[in-house]
């Protein structure tokens, strides 16, 4: 018996990929997976391990960013973007985002502020492609941060921009 498989012709409408995204998270198979879990906007899952130093980056710039904004951090949610469901290391959002988005999973919107974190396994063109996809799905400022070297891409709609918006002192990301 054989079983008929067919092929994807075209990225999965929202639905489709909030339903797959939904399905992963509740998979026990995936309960213990020490990393990120994605999907492209072909329901390909992307995995990528968390090291302790990515782990303590993500975690410093999350404080960091709650003590100088207010609102709330997250640690890699999904967030419905057009290139898929990614989760950005760190994201940002007020009280009202959250009032506005109550448990979806995943996020229909990307909050204020998402942040990627680089490391030895990141291709920067993706990073810079996961930017601008949190900016196209409602993001305000997307963030690239270099820990090693202490530097931030930020993008906005616009593209690549020089400064943030948003009341934070980048020093404080890093110490």
């Amino acid at each position: 018996m054989s079983v008929k498989v067919a092929a994807i012709e075209a990225p999965l409408a929202p639905d489709e990929l909030a339903r797959r995204w939904q399905a992963l998270c509740a998979d026990p198979t995936f309960d213990d997976v020490a990393g990120k879990i994605e999907l492209t906007e072909w329901g390909e899952i992307l995995m990528s391990p968390v090291g302790k130093s990515h782990g303590i980056a993500a975690m410093r710039i999350g404080e960091a960013l709650r003590r100088a904004l207010g609102g709330r951090t997250m640690a890699e949610v999904g967030i419905a973007t057009p290139i898929g469901v990614r989760a950005p290391d760190v994201a940002w959002c007020s009280d009202d985002f959250l009032a506005a988005h109550p448990e979806e999973m995943p996020l229909t919107g990307a909050p204020e502020l998402c942040v990627e974190i680089v490391s030895a396994t990141n291709a920067l063109p993706k990073l810079r492609e996961k930017a601008m996809a949190y900016v196209n799905a409602g993001a305000v400022e997307a963030w690239i941060v270099y820990p090693q070297s202490e530097q931030i891409e930020i993008y906005g709609r616009e593209g690549r921009k020089p400064a943030t918006s948003f009341a934070v002192d980048s020093a404080t990301l890093f110490t």
